[in-house]
């Protein structure tokens, strides 16, 4: 499945923007400070994107959660 792949409903972040696809959502979390990363939420959403990007299927869906996940865990979210 490509990088491309949309959400099956977008990821709402505070101040309006939205992570539509895995791209969008790596990007995001490349765009964190490298101690963020190195969180253990965030590599699980790492991780969760690449199997996503990988495999697709039913990965997605987990790869959104575990970015709600790490939003929330972060306060990152509204």
């Amino acid at each position: 499945m490509p990088w491309s792949t949309a959400f099956d409903d977008p990821i709402s972040l505070s101040g309006g923007r939205k992570l539509r696809t895995l791209q969008e959502a790596a990007d995001h979390i490349m765009g964190l400070p490298e101690d963020t990363q190195r969180a253990s939420h965030w590599q699980t959403a790492i991780e969760t994107l690449i199997s996503a990007a990988e495999t697709g299927g039913g990965w997605t869906m987990f790869a959104r959660i575990a970015m709600l996940r790490a939003l929330n865990a972060d306060g990152r979210r509204e």
